[in-house]
């Protein structure tokens, strides 16, 4: 696989990703705050990757969508957030 078709794929990989991951900690938790942090970094890695993606920069753009997509496994895995048990697009422990 090339450069190219790898970052497409791990960009679509982490929009289904972004698109599943729901918050799952309570309103008034005090760890709502670093979830919604961990969504921020997510999104903001994820739209990184494509800006790069768009103007050529490969390289950069699989960094940064592996860093996004790394934010909402951590996030999984903490029980941030609710991911339907999918083991398919995070890394889940049991």
């Amino acid at each position: 696989m090339d450069l190219r078709a790898l970052v497409d794929r791990d960009i679509a990989l982490t929009e289904r990703a972004l698109g599943k991951a729901k918050i799952a900690v309570p309103e008034r938790s005090h760890l709502r705050k670093v979830a919604e942090d961990f969504v921020t970094m997510a999104r903001a890695y994820y739209a990184d990757a494509k800006h790069f993606r768009d103007a050529g920069e490969l390289d950069k753009a699989l960094a940064n969508v592996n860093y996004a997509h790394g934010w909402l496994d951590a996030g999984a895995r903490l029980g941030l957030f609710d991911v339907g048990g999918d083991d398919q697009l995070f890394t889940l422990s049991e």
